[in-house]
């Protein structure tokens, strides 16, 4: 098989690229391109932060601000508010302007290297997270928190100065 055949097999597999790749085509591409991720530093009126449990492969274990990637062609604010409705279960308010840029080279291959979009994001105190059943240690759980917590996940370690 050569590469333009190669190519033609991937394709066949993508359905619709504006609605995310399959898993191995998107673990592929991960491998060779960086990728782009909105970050969204989500805040009540009491500047409490609303961060989510993680603990994968990638990131390891702690506290992360919710976040997601970019898909093709679709505009930041989209993928802000896809992104808020997924990993939140809210829509929120944004500033349409990122308050910092970042470029996170991890050592592992797959998913390793990402140009990172930091947006101020707020939701009422009267938030309560839904968890669905969720322990304070499953993956996704979310909590406000008053100040950031000792256990940030090692790639938000640049957001912590954000996380006051």
């Amino acid at each position: 098989m050569n590469i333009n055949e190669a190519i033609a097999v991937l394709e066949a597999e993508i359905s619709d690229p504006n609605n995310g790749l399959p898993f191995e085509v998107f673990q592929f591409i991960s491998r060779l391109t960086p990728l782009v991720n909105v970050d969204l530093l989500i805040k009540d009126e009491n500047n409490r932060l609303l961060l989510a449990w993680r603990d994968d492969q990638f990131a390891g274990q702690g506290w992360h601000i919710p976040g997601g990637i970019v898909r093709y062609k679709e505009d930041l604010e989209a993928r802000i508010q896809k992104t808020a409705q997924r990993e939140v279960g809210s829509h929120i308010q944004f500033n349409p302007e990122p308050i910092a840029m970042n470029q996170i080279i991890c050592k592992h291959e797959t998913r390793g290297h990402f140009i990172s979009l930091l947006y101020e994001c707020s939701l009422s105190s009267d938030f309560i997270p839904a968890n669905n059943k969720l322990s304070a240690h499953d993956i996704g759980y979310l909590a406000w928190h008053n100040s950031c917590p000792e256990n940030l996940i090692k790639s938000h370690e640049m957001y912590r100065k954000f996380l006051k």
